[in-house]
């Protein structure tokens, strides 16, 4: 960093601006700021000094630079952690001044951390048990992120494997791996969690060994989006189970092999797990699949992509293809993949209805069935038309319309899956039961939101996406927006200028039906002047 830029905060009066001289009852004397340097009284003071600093022209200036930089970094990574604590114990303090029961104390500390730092819960409930480790019970890793020995990722990975022991432990531990005396000088990151280990269990045997009993607990099996339409399936098992599993699906693939089958070895093994997951040879069971398109990417060949919940973007390609031949892997293992019997609500094609049903029974115990249900959207922005229900629990479709425009859980930065469906303006405070009104949230942020001194509200406008003001007890002020819907516009002037486009192209419906087959048909439909209809499309695997 430029010393040259920035003043020293040992020469200026931070709170006031000003600086005493000599004997205390002399007046107070302004400071006179050189020409050059900047007054640094907060750290958004130095973010704007940062900001203004020239970029070096040289190589060895540039390294220098970014080395120092990285020790900035873990500067403000201590910081971050010593006002994550001050602010816990603040929030605690006025919890209790408010007589909040001790066992509920530092609920939504978390949350609030999190938003500030634009992270997930989750992730913010780790930040803040990782700052309370760091600076009550670490003070030699603390000091060496402070001194920029350690970074913050490397700090959490000590903090990591010393979470077994009590605090006069890891206190002791601590200590004893002296990371402040650059006792990790060159060390990799497994090299790290060697040491931490190690010294661990010297202290504590009988902790680590609890540990890794207790461990089998947390065994799980997670699901994550990968490129290409393809995902992760991991499982977290006990060693023993997973090397089983492992075993079993490679002795398979073998045999396979060795009696002809062309596949590869991975594609046998994956083809396996998920037929003996399923119990079905192409690995489809009866569960729903639900895919958001455009009417123009279904009918027409336009190359606007789709949506799978749970999933992300598709290609229009790829989403027709499942729509039309069957699943990909039907045809990458070599079996004949049957067309679907194809039920559309409401805009069905020719034919005998009662014939088309019997063929579509027997195709569905051949092949999938395939049921569109109608969505419609505002011009542009892609809100959803909203339907009304009287009652306090969401009707079946308009659960199925808040997973549609959510996706994932509406806390800001949150992306766990939806699990409520809950009113944004609770029922207990006359919130309606209303599409405007409501939000799919996970678990955790749906019990935030119901802390004191959090509010949410609908902010959402006509024309626009549904929008979510959130207001945390520190009197901060997020927002959550719904994402866009395959098919709306990201901004106006895109939507102006795909509204010229379509004109004359395909006729929009001045307004939607008084109900579709998306919603209860009991309830009623706001009316647009302009809506544009997508589809939905459900598959059901049989």
């Amino acid at each position: 960093m430029d010393s040259s830029r920035i003043a020293s905060l040992n020469t200026t009066d931070i709170g006031g601006g000003s600086r005493r001289h000599g004997n205390p009852s002399d007046p107070i004397q302004p400071v006179v700021i050189p020409s050059g340097f900047v007054r640094i009284g907060s750290v958004r003071d130095l973010i704007d000094a940062l900001a203004s600093l020239p970029v070096p022209t040289d190589g060895p200036e540039l390294i220098d630079e970014v080395g120092d930089s990285e020790e900035l970094k873990c500067l403000i990574a201590a910081r971050q952690a010593r006002i994550a604590v001050a602010f816990d114990l603040d929030q605690r303090r006025s919890q209790a001044a408010a007589g909040v029961p001790v066992a509920e104390q530092g609920k939504g500390v978390a949350a609030q951390i999190a938003l500030a730092r634009r992270e997930s819960p989750a992730r913010g409930g780790r930040l803040l048990g990782f700052a309370r480790a760091l600076v009550t019970e670490m003070p030699h890793t603390m000091a060496a992120v402070e001194a920029g020995l350690l970074n913050e990722w490397r700090a959490t990975l000590l903090v990591r494997e010393t979470a077994c022991l009590s605090a006069a432990d890891r206190c002791a531990v601590d200590e004893d791996l002296a990371a402040d005396t650059g006792a990790f000088d060159g060390a990799g990151d497994r090299q790290i969690v060697a040491a931490a280990r190690a010294a661990a269990y010297r202290r504590d045997p009988r902790s680590v060994t609890q540990r890794a009993s207790h461990a089998a607990a947390d065994r799980r099996v997670s699901l994550r989006p990968a490129p290409d339409t393809m995902t992760y399936l991991t499982a977290l098992l006990p060693v023993a189970q997973g090397v089983a599993v492992h075993a079993e699906l490679t002795r398979h693939a073998d045999t396979r092999r060795a009696a002809g089958d062309e596949r590869s070895r991975g594609q046998l093994m994956a083809d396996a797990l998920v037929e003996r997951t399923t119990g079905t040879p192409g690995g489809f069971s009866r569960v729903e699949v639900q895919l958001v398109m455009t009417d123009r990417t279904l009918f027409q060949g336009d190359a606007e992509p789709a949506l799978l919940p749970g999933y992300g973007i598709v290609p229009a390609g790829w989403a027709r293809n499942l729509l039309t031949t069957g699943p990909a892997s039907e045809q990458a293992s070599g079996q004949p993949s049957q067309r679907p019997g194809t039920q559309c609500g409401g805009s069905g094609g020719g034919g005998n209805a009662a014939e088309r049903s019997s063929e579509d029974g027997i195709e569905a115990r051949q092949g999938f069935q395939v049921w569109l249900r109608r969505l419609y959207t505002a011009p542009g922005s892609g809100e959803l038309v909203a339907v009304e229900s009287r009652t306090r629990l969401f009707t079946a479709g308009q659960r199925r319309f808040i997973q549609a425009r959510d996706h994932l859980c509406r806390a800001p930065y949150c992306d766990a899956p939806i699990r409520h469906y809950d009113h944004i303006i609770p029922w207990y405070k006359d919130g309606p039961t209303t599409l405007s009104n409501g939000a799919g949230l996970c678990e955790a942020c749906n019990h935030t939101k119901e802390l004191p001194g959090w509010h949410t509200r609908p902010r959402s406008s006509p024309g626009s996406r549904h929008v979510i003001e959130i207001s945390t007890p520190t009197s901060h002020t997020y927002h959550s927006t719904a994402p866009p819907l395959p098919g709306s516009s990201p901004n106006k002037r895109e939507h102006q200028r795909e509204r010229k486009q379509e004109t004359g192209r395909h006729p929009l419906p001045p307004t939607p039906p008084a109900a579709s087959s998306f919603a209860p048909e009991d309830h009623n439909t706001p009316a647009y002047p302009y809506t544009r209809q997508s589809r939905r499309a459900q598959l059901l695997f049989a």
